[in-house]
């Protein structure tokens, strides 16, 4: 495992280039006024994606997370660009992130990080039939890309380095899909 990246400072930001706060005013039906406070994402939202290297293997990602100040192994995922769809960006992130384009990309859902005070919401994309093409990405480092049968998902949340809540609900919801237990309604 890498050698955890020296902080140097920190500090409170009061304007970020990904966070805004957003005041609304709400009066509920029953006549209650509440003022709520919630996180303005920024951007046009973003793909996490579940890549199947064959029928039985996801290919995860090992990468720093600076929220929590150590590595976590998950899913590749990324901020959608501009004029981009869902599956552009999926196909994008792929080949910046594990080396690999998806001939077969299904979009099985969406996920909120925290629907009580966040707007941001993530596609879930399926990604099957890959190919080796790599593209330069935005890391800082090379990003490991750790190969893990669907079988033994309950054994990955044992782990103290896999906590990102997206990547366990998008692991299992592909997992219900592949078997033919989930369907989007």
């Amino acid at each position: 495992m890498p050698k955890l990246p020296i902080i140097h400072a920190t500090r409170d930001v009061t304007d970020s280039r990904f966070l805004q706060v957003e005041q609304v005013d709400l009066e509920f039906s029953n006549g209650v006024r509440r003022t709520y406070e919630r996180l303005k994402g920024s951007g046009l939202g973003a793909v996490i994606i579940v890549p199947m290297l064959d029928d039985e293997t996801v290919l995860l990602v090992r990468e720093y997370g600076g929220g929590v100040g150590r590595y976590e192994l998950g899913l590749p995922k990324g901020r959608l660009d501009q004029d981009e769809t869902a599956e552009q960006g999926a196909e994008r992130e792929l080949k910046e992130e594990i080396g690999y384009g998806a001939h077969r990309l299904k979009i099985l859902h969406n996920l909120s990080l925290s629907p009580s005070y966040m707007t941001h919401m993530a596609h879930v994309v399926l990604a099957q039939d890959l190919y080796p093409e790599k593209l330069a990405g935005d890391e800082p480092e090379e990003l490991e890309v750790v190969p893990w049968k669907m079988s033994e998902l309950h054994t990955l949340l044992g782990r103290d380095d896999v906590t990102e809540g997206r990547s366990i609900a998008a692991l299992f919801m592909a997992r219900e899909y592949l078997a033919g237990r989930f369907e989007r309604s």
